[in-house]
C-alpha cells in the first residue's frame, strides 16, 4: 500500500471496533464479515507500522499507540462526517406532494420559507388524487377526515366569493339570479353551504369545474360566485382580488392534513419546513390576527 495513501475506510472500521472492543460486533454495525473487519485493521497496521489492538481471550484491548492515536481520530472523523452533513443538507430537497386546490394556500407560504431558508428547497408535485397516502414523498398535504397520524393544518370551511367590483347580493335569496360556480361535478358544496345558512336557494345558472383552484379563478375573472374554503382565498381577500358577500361559513368536518416520514427516514430539514406550515398557520388563525385583519 502506498505511503500517501490513508485509508480512511479502514480508520472507520477502526473507530468502530475500538467503540465494541468485539470484532462480532464491529462486523454486525459496520454490515460487513468479521473477517473482513479483521483485514481492514491489518492493513491499517501495516500502512502505520504498529499495532492497534491486543488479542486476547474475552476480545480486544487497546494498545498504548491505539489509544493514543482514538481520540484524535474520533474528532477528525466527525469533522468529516459533519462537513459531509452540511453539504448533504444544502443540496437535500424535500419531496413534498399537494392536492392542486391547495396551491394558493401553500405556494406562498413555501415562497416566504425559501427567502428565509435558501438552504432549504422543495421539489413540489400536485395532483388531483385526494389519497390520504405518501407513497414515495417526504411529505403530503391530504384531504378529507382528520387523521391520528397526521398533522390538521386547517379545517374546510366554506363561504360564497366574488369578484371584487362586481354587484354584492344584499342577501343569500338574491343568489338565485347569478351564476353558481361549482369546484365538483355536482352541486353539495353550495348544498352544504345553504343548507348551513337555513336557506333554499333555486340553483338555475351553473358552472361546474374539476377543482375548487379553477372555480376560484373563474370567480377572480366575474364569470360568478364561486363556494370555496376560505383558507384557500385569503390571499385573494386580502390582495382584493375577491370579497365575500355573507360572513356566515361552514364546517364540512373534513381538513387539509400534513403527512410525513418518520424521523429515522425524513431528509434533512423536513422538521423545518413542517413547523414553518404548522406555526405560520397557527398564527394565521389566531384571535389577534384576526382582530387585526
Amino acid at each position: 500500500m502506498s505511503r500517501s495513501t490513508l485509508p480512511l475506510n479502514a480508520i472507520h472500521a477502526f473507530l468502530v471496533t475500538a467503540r465494541h472492543l468485539n470484532l462480532t460486533h464491529a462486523a454486525r454495525e459496520l454490515c460487513i464479515t468479521q473477517g473482513a473487519v479483521s483485514r481492514k485493521i491489518a492493513a491499517l497496521e501495516h500502512w502505520l507500522g504498529l499495532s492497534l489492538f491486543d488479542r486476547h481471550a474475552r476480545g480486544l484491548r487497546l494498545t498504548p499507540q491505539g489509544a493514543a492515536l482514538l481520540p484524535e481520530w474520533r474528532q477528525g472523523y466527525e469533522l468529516i462526517a459533519q462537513a459531509g452533513e452540511k453539504a448533504r443538507r444544502t443540496q437535500a430537497s424535500i419531496r413534498l406532494k399537494a392536492p392542486t386546490c391547495a396551491m394558493r394556500w401553500l405556494v406562498p407560504r413555501l415562497m416566504a420559507l425559501e427567502q428565509r431558508q435558501p438552504e432549504l428547497h422543495v421539489a413540489l408535485t400536485t395532483t388531483l388524487d385526494h389519497a390520504s397516502q405518501l407513497d414515495n414523498f417526504d411529505a403530503a398535504i391530504v384531504y378529507g377526515k382528520p387523521r391520528r397520524d397526521a398533522i390538521t393544518l386547517f379545517e374546510e370551511s366554506l363561504t360564497p366569493v366574488m369578484a371584487a367590483g362586481t354587484s354584492l347580493p344584499d342577501s343569500p335569496a338574491e343568489l338565485a339570479g347569478m351564476t353558481f360556480l361549482h369546484p365538483t361535478d355536482d352541486m353539495r358544496d353550495w348544498q352544504c353551504w345553504l343548507q348551513g345558512q337555513g336557506i333554499a336557494v333555486t340553483m338555475q345558472r351553473n358552472q361546474h369545474f374539476s377543482t375548487m383552484d379553477l372555480a376560484i379563478s373563474a370567480a377572480i375573472q366575474g364569470f360568478g360566485v364561486a363556494i370555496a374554503d376560505s383558507n384557500l382565498v385569503e390571499s385573494d381577500i386580502a390582495s382584493g382580488r375577491l370579497v365575500k358577500p355573507f360572513a356566515g361559513e361552514v364546517k364540512t368536518g373534513a381538513a387539509y392534513s400534513l403527512l410525513q416520514r418518520p424521523s429515522g427516514e425524513a431528509p434533512p430539514l423536513l422538521a423545518e419546513l413542517v413547523a414553518w406550515l404548522v406555526e405560520d398557520q397557527k398564527v394565521t388563525q389566531s384571535p389577534l390576527s384576526a382582530g387585526l385583519a
